[in-house]
């Protein structure tokens, strides 16, 4: 982390979210920075997109992930490279960006062309700062708070700090090479949890697929992709441990109670085998078409991608005595002779995801593992006693690993929350980098820095895509 200083001197700015600014610095109203573009007609233009992470990008209209119909692109708006475009309803969240090619851009958009003296990669940092988005917030007009649109008439009266263009310059490449380094920490620390994630997987793996003595002896399990299991294991199939789907009318509860009771919904279920009780339901909301289980089932999920991915838990830790969830599990109970943590370690281990993955059925988007493959899976099952040592290594050495995660997904947070403050100290002249050398940093690295920042939970702004009009 670097030590920098603050300006040599400073004046009021007259703005209480800004504060003092450099005395050098001029306050410019939007208005004079940037006129607004409003041309259509450019159909043959790639769609943008803004995401809240990493601004304006092209569409990836192969693997969206979910399909759009698409207005009539003559109606969208051209968005020059260079200029900026942003989100009426969403840029007091950072929906907000510099297009990097000319594109088009939903008529819900707002497209702003820059004056000779803007560096529209220095505005695009200062208006995703938290002081500026709370002051768009201010500006926005709706009749509810989460449907207030900046327009283009309040956006050009919003003030704006204004350094020379050679100091936004320099201080955009500053910006841009500590986040290069930022980036680059945040991708290994992504990798090390990765290579932590599967060496958990493989702790796993061994633990309930070949036991923990590696000098016992073994005996062919009669599946080859199985292979040899310890000698004193019983090769059987979960089918003869473990029951499926029991019937709600084991609680013999009324139907029209008002007795609430857990709702696990899929993403209450995590990859983990954690889950979130949060959510309650009255028995008479749940008691037809949805998945009945109990304190102490197994559950596991059927559908495409959360089979693959693992989704699944143990309901030990279930708040209320049974529950209902989404129609997209399979519910196993364990019997006497399988223990119930040991059972859901068993679905997921690769084996079991992998071989689940080519026995899909349906659509694509929409396949489901068959029960039928569930319950003819073969397994090696040691006696209980087993179970129970085999569960406790897992739980001391994945414990170790977990501690490891931990550690690695706080430095990624620390460093996040590192470079948001400095952007903000940096683009409302809090502190002075005009010394400081920077390093040139290739085009292409830049473009590998945004797309490694849009990781999976990357939230792509799209509200609006639509053809809304003002």
């Amino acid at each position: 982390m670097m030590k920098l200083a603050p300006y040599p001197e400073y004046k009021d700015s007259g703005q209480p979210f800004l504060g003092d600014i450099p005395v050098h610095w001029n306050l410019f109203r939007n208005g004079r920075l940037f006129s607004q573009r409003n041309e259509t007609g450019f159909g043959e233009l790639p769609i943008l997109e803004v995401s809240l992470k990493t601004g304006v990008r092209v569409r990836d209209m192969e693997n969206l992930k979910r399909k759009q119909v698409m207005a009539d692109r003559e109606k969208y708006k051209r968005a020059a490279q260079g200029d900026i475009a942003y989100n009426m309803m969403r840029m007091w969240q950072g929906a907000v960006g510099v297009a990097p090619v000319d594109g088009l851009v939903s008529p819900a958009y707002v497209v702003v062309r820059p004056f000779p003296e803007v560096d529209c990669r220095y505005f695009s940092y200062l208006f995703r700062t938290a002081s500026y988005m709370n002051e768009v917030d201010a500006y926005s007009r709706g009749i509810v708070k989460d449907r207030n649109r900046l327009y283009w008439q309040d956006f050009k009266r919003m003030p704006s700090p204004v350094p020379s263009i050679e100091e936004q310059r320099h201080i955009t490449s500053f910006l841009d090479a500590v986040g290069s380094k930022a980036q680059r920490f945040i991708r290994n620390k992504r990798r090390l949890i990765g290579l932590l994630k599967e060496q958990k997987q493989n702790v796993i793996n061994q633990a309930v697929t070949r036991g923990l003595d590696p000098k016992i002896k073994f005996k062919p399990s009669g599946v080859e992709w199985i292979g040899d299991i310890p000698e004193h294991w019983d090769a059987t199939k979960l089918k003869r441990v473990v029951s499926f789907n029991p019937s709600k009318s084991e609680t013999r509860a009324n139907p029209a109670d008002e007795e609430k009771v857990v709702f696990l919904p899929m993403e209450n279920i995590s990859v983990n085998g954690d889950i979130d009780c949060s959510e309650k339901r009255t028995l008479s909301e749940v008691w037809n078409g949805f998945n009945y289980f109990r304190r102490g089932d197994v559950v596991v999920a059927k559908i495409t991608p959360c089979f693959e991915n693992g989704k699944g838990a143990y309901l030990k830790g279930l708040e209320s005595d049974f529950g209902f969830g989404t129609t997209e599990l399979i519910v196993l109970r364990p019997s006497k002779a399988i223990d119930g943590a040991f059972l859901r370690f068993l679905t997921s281990t690769k084996q079991f995801l992998l071989l689940g993955e080519q026995y899909m059925t349906g659509a694509a988007g929409q396949q489901r593992i068959p029960s039928d493959f569930v319950k003819n899976y073969p397994i090696g099952l040691p006696p209980i006693d087993e179970q129970l040592e085999i569960l406790e290594h897992i739980q001391e050495k994945s414990a170790e690993i977990d501690q490891a995660i931990s550690r690695a997904q706080r430095e990624i947070e620390l460093m996040r929350e590192y470079r948001t403050r400095l952007i903000s100290d940096v683009v409302t002249g809090h502190v002075d980098v005009r010394g400081i050398e920077v390093p040139e940093i290739a085009e292409d690295e830049l473009l590998a820095l945004e797309e490694d920042t849009a990781d999976a939970d990357d939230e792509i702004d799209d509200e609006g895509d639509m053809d809304e009009t003002d």
